[in-house]
């Protein structure tokens, strides 16, 4: 049984991070907020795809797993029924990628137009954790 109670907290602080932009609710500069919204992306990314490796693991074997690249994670995550399209995580991947190498306003800003559609992706993926998560 996999412990959900880190990964629904990253999660909602990713959410919290993307309300704040969104609505302005607070003073702080639009640069801060994007790049508050980016590091939680990031810690809730490496969340979720620990989460799925766990998950296929416990569920179909972990000899099936250790050893397996990021992509071929995702497509056996989609198989399962866990996520809907390996292609987004699969961007999602690339944009965690580029977070290391944000020293430029563009290069933020990529990476930040990725994680709304993240987050919805990844809401889904929480549930469908949490629904199997026998």
């Amino acid at each position: 049984m996999l412990e959900l109670t880190s990964f629904a907290k990253a999660i909602e602080s990713l959410g919290e991070s993307l309300d704040w932009y969104n609505n302005k609710s607070t003073a702080a500069p639009s640069g801060i907020l994007r790049d508050s919204a980016i590091q939680r992306f990031e810690y809730t990314y490496e969340l979720a795809w620990k989460m799925m490796k766990r998950w296929l693991a416990a569920n179909i074997g972990a000899a099936y797993v250790d050893g397996v690249s990021r992509k071929e994670l995702f497509r056996m995550a989609a198989e399962q029924q866990l996520i809907d399209n390996p292609l987004k995580w699969f961007k999602y991947h690339e944009a965690r990628n580029r977070t290391s190498h944000i020293y430029n306003e563009s290069l933020a800003q990529d990476v930040f137009d990725v994680v709304e559609d993240f987050l919805d992706d990844v809401k889904k993926l929480f549930k469908a954790l949490e629904a199997r998560n026998d």
